[in-house]
């Protein structure tokens, strides 16, 4: 990483388009970043302030960027999203997804195949690419079809020196390997294979129905009758394809999404001469910060850079930059060689088209939701049935409770509870208590314990409401005892409970002098340490959130004139303490006026 200083790396910016890479101290690319004018786009992140939240996280972090020049824009769309895939940045927008679909490559030999392959970036076979197909089951009874339509070799090597392999007896192949068939009869076959993947049966169909016709007249009648079959055959797939339109020169992919939670749905409905020959379905798992609109220029970059079947008309179901789009065509029309119109339709039959993609895709991503749920509950069974097995409990832990205290140098002393529910957070049924029984300085881990148990269990029982299957205490013996003890007051209280102590990551049963641990690389030690850990990180999360009020209201009561009916205003107004310090110098002299609001102001900086 260069020592260069920040301000004088930005004076060397030339006035070119390129990629960025911004580093963080440890030189790590934190964002890759592609720009008309590597000068300006660069400073820019410099020279303001943000409004975008990310930003305002991202450009404190940058210490020292690198850049890569290009001939043009274009250019540097392309290098962007291959260094986007290398490097994974954490500020850029990733569609992250562990699935590798596979393609269909006519190989670039003599006499070329057609195989699958999962298509790696690095080392990729040289040849034609068709896909990716999503649904693998599919297309390899595609691959069936085309191997029986249309006799490529299948084998890579000759099997035989004199005589050609079993394929070629049955009909499956044309015998290449033994000169059996012409250099130009072969390319025609194989001219006919890219077209059925293209979606060009239209014309395919002529061209079988001419052929036939052609060696039944020279009284080839072999020929003839293949011909014939693989007429037949491509026939009835055409009639199994919807015709969107019977004008064959539509050639448009259709864009749909469905968004919830932390998926998004991406669907890709592909017509080619008029007839829906392919509906590809995506899955992503994303980050709740970024648009829709964010992830849906990522996935317009992955998926045409990985692709050569460019329609004519992309249609997209949302507003994306201008100039995003803009670059995006220009890109795809150099890529295609033929201009490639990239618009959002509004009203009319394409409209329809976007509207049946995003149906297609909420369908997608329901069938989704219902495998996932399926494989988690499968996965929590198996899980769930060796904890209770592992700890001998009375109870199958659907549900859990953990509790965890958390205070720094005996101030603010709190407690935190999380709940599972079949090995996934619940978190609308978090609960927070700050310790009511110790005085600010005091500390007593056990105490505190006591106290939140009683708290929670006392109002369960009293409330006749459900008590958890299991509950786990962050600590080790001493913890477990205090919360035991106060269970056993309480009476009639069914739960299971075992601590769990970070130091050996122990588990700890009442009234068991051993401990017992977990295999290092069980699911079921990754779910008591997820657990645990939210419960930490919930606390601690509360801890910090007291001691800024604590901190804000101690800097308040430092400035003269601020009374506790002021204090009182700032948190009306503002909400939180995040909101306070947050508040700019302007509202602050709204307020209280131009001298109070500017010391209040300058306090809450100094913080």
């Amino acid at each position: 990483m260069t020592n260069i200083p920040l301000k004088e790396q930005l004076n060397l910016l030339p006035d070119m388009p390129g990629v960025y890479f911004m580093l963080d101290k440890n030189g790590e690319i934190i964002y890759v970043g592609k720009a008309k004018v590597l000068k300006n786009r660069v400073r820019s992140y410099f020279n303001k302030n943000h409004d975008s939240p990310k930003l305002r996280v991202m450009v404190p972090q940058i210490v020292s960027f690198k850049y890569i020049v290009t001939d043009t824009e274009v250019e540097a769309l392309i290098l962007e999203s291959h260094m986007i895939k290398k490097h994974k940045p954490k500020y850029n927008v990733l569609l992250k997804d562990d699935k590798k679909f596979p393609w269909f490559l006519i190989t670039d030999e003599d006499y070329p195949r057609i195989i699958v392959t999962r298509r790696a970036n690095k080392n990729m076979a040289k040849g034609r690419y068709y896909g990716p197909y999503t649904n693998s089951r599919a297309m390899y009874s595609t691959l069936e079809l085309i191997k029986k339509i249309f006799p490529l070799k299948q084998c890579k090597t000759p099997r035989f020196k004199d005589r050609p392999c079993i394929y070629y007896q049955i009909g499956k192949c044309l015998g290449p390997c033994q000169k059996l068939v012409s250099s130009e009869e072969y390319k025609a076959l194989v001219k006919q294979v890219e077209m059925f993947l293209s979606g060009n049966q239209g014309e395919l169909l002529e061209q079988l129905k001419h052929q036939m016709e052609v060696y039944a007249e020279k009284q080839q009648y072999e020929k003839a009758a293949r011909y014939r079959d693989s007429y037949f055959d491509v026939k009835k797939v055409m009639e199994r394809q919807k015709v969107v339109s019977e004008n064959t020169n539509i050639f448009q992919d259709i864009i749909g999404f469905y968004r919830e939670s932390n998926r998004l749905c991406f669907v890709v409905m592909k017509i080619r001469h008029g007839r829906l020959i392919d509906k590809q379905d995506f899955d992503y798992e994303i980050s709740p910060e970024n648009t829709t609109e964010e992830y849906l220029e990522r996935f317009l970059k992955d998926y045409y850079i990985s692709t050569d079947d460019i329609a004519s008309e992309i249609f997209l179901p949302l507003e994306i930059s201008e100039e995003e789009k803009d670059l995006i065509s220009q890109w795809l029309k150099i890529k295609k060689g033929k201009k490639v119109d990239v618009t959002v339709p509004k009203i009319g039959r394409k409209k329809e088209m976007i509207d049946l993609a995003n149906k297609n895709a909420s369908i997608s991503f329901d069938r989704l939701k219902l495998t996932l749920s399926t494989q988690m509950a499968d996965e929590w069974n198996e899980v769930g049935s060796y904890i209770q097995e592992k700890l001998k409990l009375k109870n199958f832990p659907h549900t859990i409770e953990c509790f965890d205290i958390s205070h720094i140098q005996g101030t603010n002393t709190v407690a935190s509870m999380v709940y599972f529910e079949n090995g996934r957070p619940k978190k609308s049924m978090y609960k927070r208590f700050k310790i009511r029984t110790l005085k600010d300085t005091q500390v007593d881990d056990f105490q505190s314990m006591r106290e939140v148990i009683r708290r929670r269990y006392s109002r369960l029982k009293k409330e006749n409401l459900p008590m958890p299957d299991l509950i786990i205490i962050d600590g080790g013996k001493g913890q477990l005892s205090s919360a035991v003890g106060v269970l056993d007051e309480l009476g009639g209280i069914s739960s299971d409970i075992v601590s769990l102590a970070k130091r050996e990551e122990e588990v700890f049963l009442p009234h068991q002098k051993n401990s017992i641990l977990f295999p290092l690389n069980s699911k079921a030690l990754f779910l008591f340490q997820k657990v645990r850990d939210e419960a930490h990180r919930f606390a601690i999360t509360y801890h910090r959130k007291l001691r800024s009020k604590t901190a804000v209201e101690s800097s308040l009561d430092e400035i003269p004139g601020v009374s506790e009916k002021k204090k009182k205003q700032l948190f009306e107004r503002f909400e939180t303490i995040e909101g306070i310090l947050a508040a700019n110098k302007e509202e602050l002299q709204d307020m209280f006026g131009l001298k109070t609001g500017e010391k209040i102001f300058d306090a809450l900086q100094n913080l």
